[in-house]
C-alpha cells in the first residue's frame, strides 16, 4: 500500500500543475528535441538523441511518480479558528533556548517542504519535535551534533 501524502490546497494544485505541464509541453518539447537529433544521422554515436531520450525518461518517471502521489494524497485543512496545538498547517514561532534566536516555521506535509522560505516538513526532526506542542511547550529535537530545545512562542494559522 502506498504511503498517504499529506498536502495544503495550494500544494495539491502546484502537483497536478505540474504534472499537466509535463503531460503536455514537456512531452511535446521532447519529441521534437529527438525528432531534431534523429536528423543529426547516425543514432549509435548520437549524443544529442542520447541526451533527448535521457531527458525524456526523467520526463516520464516524474509523470509516473506525480500520479501515484495524487492517488494517495490527505488534503491538510485550513485551520479555523486560534490553534491551540502544533498540526500540519499552521505556522509556528519558536525561540532555541541556547542561542535565543527566533524562528518561525508553516509545518506542511513532505511534498511542500522549502527551508528556505520557512516551510518544513512533519517528517523532519524538527518539525516531529514540533507536533502536538502548545505555546510555552519545549520541543526537543535530537541532531547529530546533540539535542536542540525549541521554545514554542505562538502558533497560529
Amino acid at each position: 500500500m502506498a504511503k498517504t501524502i499529506k498536502i495544503t490546497d495550494e500544494g495539491l494544485k502546484k502537483l497536478q500543475e505540474e504534472l499537466e505541464y509535463l503531460k503536455t509541453v514537456g512531452r511535446t518539447e521532447i519529441a521534437e528535441k529527438i525528432k531534431v537529433a534523429r536528423g543529426y544521422g547516425d543514432l549509435s554515436e548520437n549524443s544529442e538523441y542520447d541526451e533527448a531520450k535521457n531527458e525524456q525518461a526523467k520526463i516520464e518517471a516524474r509523470i509516473v511518480e506525480l500520479e501515484a502521489m495524487l492517488n494517495n494524497v490527505e488534503i491538510i485543512s485550513d485551520v479555523k479558528g486560534a490553534a491551540k496545538t502544533v498540526i500540519v498547517g499552521v505556522c509556528v514561532k519558536v525561540r532555541e533556548l541556547k542561542t535565543e534566536k527566533e524562528f518561525e516555521y508553516r509545518i506542511v506535509g513532505s511534498t511542500e517542504t522549502d527551508p528556505r522560505n520557512g516551510m518544513i516538513s512533519d517528517e523532519c526532526p524538527v518539525g516531529k519535535a514540533l507536533l502536538g506542542k502548545k505555546a510555552g511547550e519545549i520541543a526537543v529535537v535530537e541532531a547529530p551534533s546533540g539535542e536542540i530545545k525549541l521554545e514554542v512562542l505562538n502558533i497560529s494559522r
